[in-house]
């Protein structure tokens, strides 16, 4: 397959995802909106990818052509899958609720599965959390599961052609670290008592090679799923 992933920053690349998708063969190209770069059309791709952004990147010169990318993804039957920020579009895009949480959440948290969720991960797992934004649960779909300030924090639409993910598995040490010497923190972040230091987030990078061998399950299903559909 060929994928594209819309890049809306420097830091915020596809990290192990590139790894996984060149080791299985896949060939990808990745558009730097952020460095002016055009919002590619849905034809020229056989699945989409779209990366993360600054949470509150609300006025873009290329909002308008991603926002009618996503539509075009969803009704034209390919696999599109969210990160982060781009989780929260395709929620938007799926008229399921998006808007502030009642806490911030930055650093590394405990994620529950879902009951009914259709992702094959643990039942409890770490995860990076960057965010105070989130959104609800689009109709159709299904959870993968949260935390307790943060209840959804991925879901799949369409038998699991589209996946949403608000929860970081895809980063290695040096995507982690250039991540976290330029990001701002999460608004509210310095009042929640669910967010970490630069420097306790990467006391514990261990962490990343635990969520390399989930990564690579939840891409395989995503494509896989996506291909049966």
């Amino acid at each position: 397959m060929h994928l594209h992933l819309l890049k809306h920053h420097p830091d915020l690349g596809p990290a192990r995802i590139g790894d996984w998708l060149a080791s299985m063969g896949h060939s990808f190209t990745i558009f730097h909106l952020y460095d002016g770069e055009l919002v590619p059309r849905p034809g020229d791709c056989d699945a989409l990818i779209i990366l993360d952004d600054l949470e509150d990147r609300d006025q873009a010169p290329w909002l308008k052509a991603e926002r009618k990318l996503i539509d075009q993804m969803l009704d034209g039957h390919k696999p599109l899958l969210g990160l982060g920020a781009g989780a929260r579009r395709i929620a938007e895009a799926l008229d399921a609720p998006v808007g502030r949480g009642t806490q911030a959440e930055a650093g590394w948290q405990t994620v529950s599965l879902a009951d009914d969720s259709p992702f094959d991960l643990p039942d409890d797992f770490p995860a990076l959390l960057w965010h105070r934004q989130v959104f609800g649960l689009p109709d159709d779909a299904l959870p993968l599961g949260g935390t307790a300030t943060s209840p959804v924090l991925g879901f799949a639409w369409d038998a699991g052609r589209v996946v949403g993910l608000a929860c970081h598995l895809h980063h290695h040490q040096e995507s982690l670290t250039a991540f976290l010497e330029t990001m701002p923190l999460p608004q509210g972040a310095d009042a929640s008592p669910r967010t970490q230091s630069a420097e306790t987030i990467l006391a514990e990078a261990r962490r990343l090679d635990t969520l390399a061998p989930l990564l690579d399950r939840l891409l395989s299903q995503w494509l896989r799923t996506a291909a049966d559909v």
